[in-house]
């Protein structure tokens, strides 16, 4: 795995030395199903502070139909008002063709999401409830949505209910490794693994990386696990274990399903940033975030959203330890 580091162009500040990426959703995967609009200026300002603190990877926006998905009217508006950082990647997630559409036309005038996302369902239920579409179908609009991407943007595909549906139970796990092997074949090299309602064990995430190493070399997993059933950070650390480096989460452990969804009994939410990154450095493990301004930011997120949040560490603070622990043996 890299080891990317890149200094702040805005600000001139030192680069940070990691040995995770971690992807901050809160603004896109948090924000889906809050029922009230966050005003553009307030969203574009969080946006910018959780790159400026050492968010390589920042979930911007999504290119949904406004109807379905209000909260992200904005997208292209948004995008527009966002400060660019050297090494800093917006990620915009796209549903469909029109998404893509979008995305070229936003870029070709110069403001549009590096990083877009293409989502499938390992699952045929989670595919026909979730995306409106059944998983043949769904793989005819990657294919299409790909052929318009070009080479304008670095692409992320995802696999929904990796670890298991709520409507079906159990995934097959070969299932999950020919969806992998379908977005490489795509040249889409950087896939997300989605343990959309917290069915993941440790045991099954390191057997599932394994093999998708073992069968399709050169992809980049991402760990997009959710907290539901409250194993989110055991199963973060599994999959480093597993040799994983790449990690989402977001603000107060929001977000993880639109307002219209309420399978997983309406809890959902992505794993807590702030708990996320105090577990990592206490271990040793560098995330590349600036401790300093963290807890303050998840205070920010708490105020954009007017109702504390999920953070155990914005309560207690960071580990006193950290500093002082040396990092885990790789596994792989």
């Amino acid at each position: 795995m890299s080891n990317p580091i890149h200094a702040d162009a805005a600000t001139g500040a030192a680069p940070r030395p990691r040995d995770v990426v971690l992807c901050e959703c809160f603004a896109r995967d948090g924000l889906q199903h809050e029922p009230a609009f966050i005003p553009t200026p307030q969203k574009a300002a969080l946006i910018d502070r959780f790159a400026a603190i050492g968010f390589e990877r920042v979930e911007a926006t999504s290119y949904s139909n406004p109807s379905l998905v209000p909260q992200f009217q904005d997208a292209s508006a948004l995008l527009q008002q966002l400060p660019r950082r050297a090494g800093a990647y917006y990620k915009a997630t796209c549903a469909n063709p029109r998404a893509v559409e979008r995305a070229t036309a936003d870029r070709q005038l110069g403001f549009g999401a590096n990083e877009i996302s293409f989502l499938v369902s390992a699952s045929e239920s989670h595919s026909q409830r979730n995306l409106k579409r059944s998983r043949a179908a769904q793989w005819d609009n990657v294919r299409q949505m790909r052929e318009l991407a070009g080479d304008g943007f670095r692409i992320v595909g995802t696999v929904s209910v990796a670890f298991g549906c709520p409507f079906e139970g159990r995934v097959d796990p070969q299932q999950v490794v020919r969806d992998v092997e379908a977005f490489a074949r795509l040249g889409v090299t950087m896939v997300a693994l989605g343990d959309t309602t917290g069915m993941a064990t440790p045991r099954a995430i390191h057997a599932l990386v394994g093999q998708i190493a073992a069968e399709v070399p050169g992809v980049t997993l991402v760990a997009h696990f959710h907290d539901s059933r409250g194993t989110g950070l055991v199963n973060c650390l599994a999959a480093y274990e597993a040799g994983v480096r790449h990690f989402d989460a977001a603000f107060g452990g929001v977000g993880g399903h639109p307002a219209t969804i309420t399978y997983g009994g309406g809890y959902t939410g992505n794993v807590c940033t702030e708990d996320l990154v105090n577990l990592f450095e206490a271990q040793g493990v560098r995330t590349g975030i600036d401790l300093d301004s963290l807890l303050e930011t998840a205070e920010l997120c708490e105020k954009a959203l007017n109702r504390p949040l999920l953070g155990h560490v914005t309560r207690t603070g960071l580990s006193p330890l950290i500093g002082h622990a040396s990092a885990p043996e790789t596994v792989r």
